[in-house]
């Protein structure tokens, strides 16, 4: 049974693969398209403001998805989850809101700034303990041991 679950876990994250890469293409594809029509069909040679936007969004869409496809095959390839890059897509994530947030009311404006400190905060706070780049159920090391390495 538990090597039924493995495989069909395993079958699961090369979906998983598959998919993330074909929207990164149309991703991509749509970037494409929208830096052509931008640069030679609205004005030509120039990018308006809801123009650079947009395609800064989509730009920083693929890099989300970059990110998440690395994470995903270091844990296909080495049953690891790399903290600091989940981290890194979260903010990545939450910056790319705040570059496409067009109005918002004082409190979605309090909730970004509070999503932006915990995970600015929670990366400082990893990379300050000096936590390995990724953590695995090998990996793992308790602080006693750490401190105790030269």
């Amino acid at each position: 049974m538990h090597h039924f679950v493995e495989r069909f876990e395993h079958f699961t994250y090369l979906v998983l693969i598959l998919f993330l890469v074909v929207v990164l293409l149309f991703t991509l594809l749509e970037l494409g398209w929208l830096t052509f029509i931008g640069l030679f069909e609205v004005s030509p040679f120039r990018l308006e403001s809801p123009e650079l936007f947009e395609l800064f969004g989509y730009f920083l869409l693929v890099l989300i998805g970059l990110e998440l496809l690395e994470t995903i095959k270091a844990y296909l390839e080495r049953r690891e989850f790399h903290v600091e890059i989940i981290l890194l897509v979260a903010i990545i994530a939450i910056a790319r809101k705040v570059i496409l947030l067009g109005s918002a009311t004082p409190g979605e404006l309090v909730g970004i700034a509070l999503i932006i400190i915990a995970l600015c905060g929670g990366y400082y706070l990893l990379r300050r303990a000096g936590l390995p780049y990724s953590l695995s159920s090998d990996n793992r090391v308790s602080s006693s041991e750490r401190q105790e390495e030269p």
